[in-house]
């Protein structure tokens, strides 16, 4: 008996040791860091140069390629695949064994091992995951007519955009989703075609240029934000220019995706992507050890948060949903819990938080969702070019993500960081938000006007003279712009009489009124042809 609980003890490790397993591994260095930072167009196209000069974005050895040497040798390793690669982190994810996966650390160039199973001794639970498209795929099939998409664009006040000719005309998005059949031959992308907008495809699952990918879940995000139908439907960015890339693999879920889907961020990053769409979110898997908890999900924690906060500090704004577990799991999954992204809950026609869309805050008690969208009966448009309604976050966020870039190409000189700051405090929550709603429903027309002042006194300063404080007591002080040095100020009575004539420095910068009668007077400031005029009180 005891001989044979040995053997049915060894035969368990034995198995436990075979089960196949994936991970992160982690690489030491990369070649040719300095080079390439000195000669950044070897590593990164000129769209991405110029964008990341604009909003000075540094560019540094993560911008760098994995050294593919290094990739070479994990695949010739017998029983390891490689899946995906990322720049950012310098690691590739892979597939085999724990134990040949543990072997890699003996690899002079592999410093670290991150497996995605947490507990390699948890026990599995016995309900597989949800479908996170189930819910979604429930699409409606009412034929609209003209305007099928003003309730959810008039929400946001986006034809606010539109109506200033911000269509999104020379940003780029990149839509990261599951699929995108008939791309090329939807009438609601014909535009996009014809006119040279659809700036590239790929698929990181299968490893190619085609992205139909499987089901049509990307198809319909990317309608809410370039499609257009005359007379039917017109999405929130019609002019904008676009990458498609598939990284989700409907038939499972396993956290490679969250690896494809960094992947895909890095490639969007180098060739001078400003905005993504990811209609996705991931927390269980077909492996329940695999499976993300409450805990996991504070903003740095996964793949996909990681590779999140690499993107936003690389330059691009980044938006995805929420996800629909508002009744199952119930709080956003990553990416949406990522701190560098803007995450989108969904909302009825009416505005009212739809109880599918899942809600915050993180668990390091951050708002989440930022904002809200329509999410509930949203019109869309199918794969085969017919405009119907689907309910789900995952339309909520093309739909912003749409406005954000028109709103982006109003300042595109502005930082990600304070686009995002401007739509959050457009909304209508944000001195109240709620787990349910975050900050609440966006006003574009407010964020534009916010989005058009933003630095402007900062550049009055620099360009124009000012003068404070006003009204004044006694001494009257001259703020001077950049590159000026003297003036003449002159003051008039309310009878037009000079009553002052004196030259000023940015070292004598004021006049002594004390002596002047209270009332009202006007100060004229000239240097050369540079000068301003202001309305002076004395008390």
């Amino acid at each position: 008996m005891k001989r044979s609980l040995l053997i049915i003890a060894f035969l368990v490790f034995q198995w436990g040791s075979a089960q196949i397993e994936d991970a992160l591994v982690f690489f030491a260095d990369k070649e040719n860091v300095a080079a390439s930072i000195a000669n950044p167009i070897t590593i990164l196209t000129q769209d991405a140069i110029d964008r990341k000069q604009l909003h000075g974005t540094v560019i540094d050895a993560r911008d760098v390629p994995v050294n593919e040497n290094y990739i070479t040798q994990l695949k010739n390793t017998p029983g390891i695949t490689v899946y995906a690669k990322s720049k950012w982190m310098n690691a590739v994810y892979v597939r085999g064994t724990q134990t040949t996966i543990e072997n890699l650390l003996s690899l002079s160039f592999v410093t670290q091992v991150e497996f995605m199973n947490k507990n390699l001794n948890f026990a599995p639970a016995a309900s597989g995951p949800n479908d996170k498209f189930a819910f979604e795929t429930q699409q409606g099939r009412t034929i609209y007519n003209y305007g099928a998409a003003t309730n959810q664009v008039e929400m946001l006040a986006a034809d606010y955009l539109h109506e200033q000719d911000l269509t999104g005309d020379g940003m780029v998005i990149a839509v990261l989703d599951s699929g995108f059949p008939n791309v090329t031959s939807n009438p609601a992308f014909a535009e996009i075609i014809s006119e040279g907008r659809l700036l590239g495809t790929y698929d990181f699952a299968e490893r190619q240029v085609n992205v139909d990918g499987t089901g049509s879940h990307g198809a319909l995000t990317f309608s809410d934000i370039g499609g257009f139908l005359l007379n039917e439907f017109v999405g929130t960015a019609p002019e904008a220019s676009f990458y498609l890339f598939r990284t989700e693999y409907a038939p499972t879920e396993n956290p490679v995706e969250e690896a494809w889907w960094v992947e895909a961020l890095e490639r969007a990053d180098s060739l001078g992507v400003d905005v993504v769409n990811t209609s996705l979110g991931y927390q269980d898997f077909d492996d329940p050890s695999y499976d993300h908890t409450y805990q996991d999900l504070d903003g740095e924690t996964t793949i996909a948060a990681r590779g999140a906060n690499h993107a936003f500090d690389k330059g691009m704004l980044l938006v995805t949903s929420a996800g629909n577990d508002g009744n199952g799991f119930t709080f956003v999954a990553t990416p949406g819990d990522a701190i560098g992204i803007l995450t989108v809950g969904a909302v009825d026609e009416d505005g009212n938080y739809a109880s599918f869309s899942s809600i915050g805050p993180t668990v390091d008690g951050r708002v989440k969702p930022d904002v809200m969208a329509q999410g509930r009966d949203a019109a869309v448009v199918s794969q085969n070019g017919n405009v119907t309604t689907a309910s789900g976050t995952s339309f909520s966020s093309p739909i912003m993500a749409g406005a954000v870039a028109c709103l982006w190409q109003a300042r595109p000189e502005l930082r990600n960081d304070q686009v995002m700051q401007i739509v959050r405090e457009s909304a209508d929550l944000y001195n109240n938000p709620t787990p349910q709603m975050g900050y609440g429903i966006p006003n574009f027309e407010e964020a534009y006007n916010a989005a058009l002042l933003l630095g402007a006194e900062e550049f009055f300063l620099e360009q124009q003279f000012a003068v404070y404080p006003n009204p004044v007591v006694d001494l009257l002080n001259v703020s001077f712009p950049k590159n000026i040095s003297g003036a003449t100020l002159e003051l008039y009575n309310v009878l037009g009489e000079k009553v002052l004539s004196k030259e000023i420095s940015k070292t004598d910068n004021y006049v002594n009124l004390s002596h002047f009668a209270s009332g009202m007077y006007i100060a004229t400031i000239r240097s050369g042809d540079a000068g301003n005029a202001f309305k002076i009180i004395k008390k």
